[in-house]
Parts: structure tokens; sequence; C-alpha cells
């Protein structure tokens, strides 16, 4: 079995926010506990309407915050606990690629010195080297030498974010979490961009961390599909046998809303009745009971751990 790039065990995020003066502050439960693990070659997908905890997974995985609960392994090392300088050679094994790609990359500088600046800072490459690498990576990536001598401006959306996928593997990372990094693309770029995550997991052995609400997206890159709602996750498995029959109540309503071409791809339309409950008061139990079309007054009472069912993990009591 191939070393574990990544290893989340009860990984737990909670903010302390003000709610004005001479009031005491109250928490905003943004992560809950969340368990995974990611293999070298594989990808995988996070996905859950917005509020559901994924953009505060990402910056846990990236090493911007540290957790308030739980360990994050990177390749066998606690990140969750490690001092600065083990976390200084830990990020440069875990690297991001934006949602938007003109808003991640520097207008003041050509695309030369934004990939090179990486190799600079974290490597005794020298110049000529890191020019060599630079130039490698953009043919990789699709991009021509006179584009290295270009400003992020010149480029065209589905450009930029060639250029920002090869800032984030110039350093040859384990890992890259990838935060809806087509959905502000055009149709016809978003699976040009996928193709060339595929291709250079392929050749690098990356693991990927994919966060998407686009489930065609999904369904396209994934191994492994994690499904999460306010902050946990309710359903975690291989893709094709969640595509394939859901079990959890809010995959369900996820995958019946997610259109289809083709007429026997369509699946019965689930209605969920309700907004996202507040991560500052959580409702009790299930989380998802309020909106649940399953739901038993053990539901409201018990929150259900996620359990081994039909070759996946669902945390639900009525499945």
């Amino acid at each position: 079995m191939s070393e574990l790039l990544l290893q989340a065990d009860e990984l737990t995020k909670h903010y302390g926010v003000s709610r004005g003066l001479f009031r005491p502050k109250a928490t905003v439960k943004a992560l809950n506990g969340v368990s995974f693990t990611l293999a070298p070659k594989k990808t995988l997908a996070v996905v859950g309407e917005s509020g559901c905890g994924k953009s505060t997974l990402a910056r846990q995985l990236t090493l911007i915050e540290r957790p308030t609960r739980g360990t994050l392994k990177l390749r066998g090392a606690d990140a969750a606990t490690a001092d600065v300088a083990t976390l200084r050679g830990l990020r440069r094994d875990v690297q991001m690629v934006f949602q938007n790609p003109f808003a991640s990359l520097n207008p003041r500088k050509t695309i030369a010195t934004t990939l090179a600046e990486p190799l600079l800072i974290n490597t005794p490459l020298s110049a000529a080297e890191r020019r060599e690498r630079v130039e490698a990576l953009a043919t990789k990536v699709g991009l021509r030498p006179e584009h290295l001598r270009r400003y992020p401006h010149m480029f065209s959306g589905g450009q930029r974010q060639r250029i920002a996928i090869a800032r984030a593997m110039i350093l040859n990372p384990g890992i890259v979490v990838a935060d809806e990094p087509v959905s502000a693309l055009d149709v016809s770029i978003q699976a040009q961009i996928l193709n060339l995550f595929m291709d250079l997991q392929a050749e690098f052995g990356t693991g990927y961390v994919f966060i998407s609400h686009n489930l065609s997206v999904v369904e396209h890159v994934a191994d492994e599909v994690m499904v999460m709602y306010l902050g946990a996750a309710v359903e975690i498995g291989a893709k094709r046998r969640l595509f394939a029959a859901p079990l959890h109540p809010y995959t369900r309503a996820l995958m019946s809303a997610a259109p289809a071409l083709r007429a026997a791809d369509r699946r019965e339309r689930i209605v969920i009745h309700g907004e996202l409950p507040s991560p500052l008061n959580p409702p009790s139990g299930c989380a998802f009971h309020k909106r649940c079309p399953l739901a038993v007054r053990r539901c409201a009472e018990e929150a259900p751990a996620l359990r081994e069912v039909d070759g996946r993990q669902v945390a639900c009591h009525e499945v």
C-alpha cells in the first residue's frame, strides 16, 4: 500500500466572533470532526452547498490556519502541532489553486518571475536552473516561451489558470488543494483545464483535494467523494458507488439537482425545504434533521456517526 500523503482525524475548526459590547463571544463551528485520507495519484472531491465548511477545510489543509482540535498528518508528520520550522518545510509539499486565476496572480510581475519565485524562496537552484525548470513546466501546461515575458492581464482566463497550475506544481508538491478551479472559466475551457490536472497528476504522482459544487466536474476527476453538510462529512465513498447509488438523504438531493443532457441520466428531483442552519447555533442531533424527509425523533436527539454501509461511510440513522 502506498504511503498516505494526507491523513485527517476529527479535524475541527471553531472561530470566536464578537457579538457586541458587554456580550460574550459566540463560537462559529465551521468544521466539526472531519476525517479522511489521501493517497498519491488520487483525487478526493469535497462537495456541498455554500456554508458547509469546504473553504475552512482548505485553509486547514494548506496550513494557513491551525485546527482547533484533531490531527492533520502530512506524510506522517502532524501539522496540527508542528513548530514553525517544521511547518515551513511542510508548506512546500502543499500548494493551492484558487478559483479566480486573475486575482491570484501578481499583475506587476511577468509570468517567468511568478513561476520562478517559489523556486527562489524554497530551493538552492541557480538562476539558470530556475529558468530551465520554469520553461519546462510552462511547456507542460501549454504555454509558449514568449508567454513567460508577458503579464497576467495579457492572457485569457484559461491561460491564467494554466499559469496558476504551473505555479502550484513548480515545487513538485505531494498535495494540491484546488478550490473551485474551473468555476470561473467558460464551459469550453473547463474540460481542457481538468484534463491538464489529470495529466500532471499521472506524471508527478500528486494527490488532489478538489473542492467543487459542480457534480459533473467531480464525476470527471474524482476517485473518492466526501459530501459535507454544516461542517461535517455525511457521506464518503468511491465516486462510482456514490454516483450510482447515493445513500444519505442530503447526497441524494444534491445528485438529483445536477443537470443531465440525456433523459436516462436524470434523477427524480428531491427538493430540500428550509435554509442551511447557522454554524453559530447548529441544531441538536443530526444537523440535517430539520430539512430531511426521513427524519425521526432519534435524529433530533442523537448525532449519527459515520458507519460502513455498502462500501462507503454514511452518517445517517435511517440508512
